[in-house]
């Protein structure tokens, strides 16, 4: 995979900034940058392709940034700029618009015209830290003079469809390391596909979508639905076409490219949750049936048998071998069972 994961740290103090200029302008489009941490200016930098996109994670120290007209004619991706705040705060001027953005915003600018970006840290804000998505814009359908006015704008990203996509991109982040080429070019295409829906949301363009992107939008949206509601019993095909105002009927026909059906789904991932429940030190006493009712599944002998067909022992027989497993073992489980997930 060809994740690459570049520090600062690794380099003599005075070189760091220098460097750090360069790698920025490379991976990202040429930027001139500023910060009163030159002379030991510790950051970190992620660059994960993703098919037709490119996901960057970055965090720096406080800086400032600048854009102007003869970089963008020197050299322009021609991309937009769809940055999720993680830490710190932000701000970000193009188009005689500007915004401020701190921790759980997106931001959004374009590579083609000027525009000037500030990020602080403060006794109130972690080092600034962000995850952002070079879209191509001749690939998001949507027309130009819908986009314009959502540059330099804070874009909800704990809401709706803005945390859909923010928990989607963590994800991502997540388990960037440990992604093969193939699942990389499909979740490149999801997230071109989710990143269309957002900004279609937010400029009220949701008509321009082609069919493929609302399908793509409406199975991450149920795919959170079904993530926030396995501790419900009654969560069910039918439950989650109603909450979607679509038939049981269109439900399963938007699974149907998928490994497993909507039923095979919710099951997995309920125990999934039990299997790593089990090996909580917060949860040692709870007993394993209550560990099952904890995810939707009441019935303990049907817990048992589940849990029995999915992983070869009972729950209660592994709660007990995990407390002899290293804990390094499952940790490669769980990122295993999240690659599947994003995977699909």
């Amino acid at each position: 995979m060809a994740y690459t994961e570049l520090d600062t740290t690794s380099l003599p103090p005075e070189d760091r900034f220098a460097w750090w200029r360069e790698v920025v302008g490379q991976g990202v489009a040429p930027i001139r940058i500023t910060t009163d941490h030159a002379a030991n200016f510790v950051g970190r930098a992620g660059f994960l392709p993703l098919g037709p996109v490119q996901l960057t994670t970055m965090s720096f120290p406080s800086l400032s940034s600048d854009r102007p007209a003869h970089l963008v004619r020197r050299s322009d991706p021609e991309t937009y700029e769809l940055t999720l705040i993680l830490g710190g705060a932000m701000r970000v001027a193009q188009e005689r618009c500007e915004a401020r953005f701190s921790a759980g915003d997106f931001a959004m600018w374009t590579s083609s015209r000027p525009y000037t970006g500030q990020a602080v840290s403060g006794p109130e804000a972690d080092a600034p830290r962000a995850v952002i998505l070079h879209l191509p814009q001749a690939l998001v359908p949507l027309p130009q003079d819908r986009v314009r006015p959502l540059l330099a704008r804070g874009l909800p990203a704990r809401s709706g469809m803005g945390r859909i996509f923010a928990q989607y991109l963590e994800s991502v982040v997540q388990e960037a390391p440990f992604l093969d080429e193939e699942v990389a070019g499909r979740l490149g295409r999801t997230s071109l596909d989710l990143a269309a829906g957002f900004l279609a949301q937010q400029a009220g363009a949701q008509e321009r979508l082609p069919p493929e992107t609302r399908h793509q939008v409406l199975l991450a949206a149920i795919d959170t639905f079904i993530e926030d509601n396995l501790a419900d019993p009654r969560l069910s095909p039918g439950a989650i076409a109603a909450r979607h105002h679509i038939s049981v009927r269109l439900l399963h026909q938007l699974f149907r490219g998928r490994p497993e059906t909507v039923s095979a789904r919710i099951r997995r991932r309920r125990l999934e949750r039990c299997r790593e429940d089990l090996t909580a030190p917060r949860l040692c006493d709870l007993p394993v049936y209550a560990i099952g009712a904890r995810w939707g599944l009441t019935d303990p002998a049907g817990f048992s048998r589940a849990f029995r067909a999915a992983y070869g022992l009972s729950p209660g027989e592994h709660r007990n071998a995990s407390s002899r497993e290293p804990a390094s073992s499952r940790r490669s489980a769980h990122r295993a069972n999240v690659s599947r997930t994003l995977g699909q």
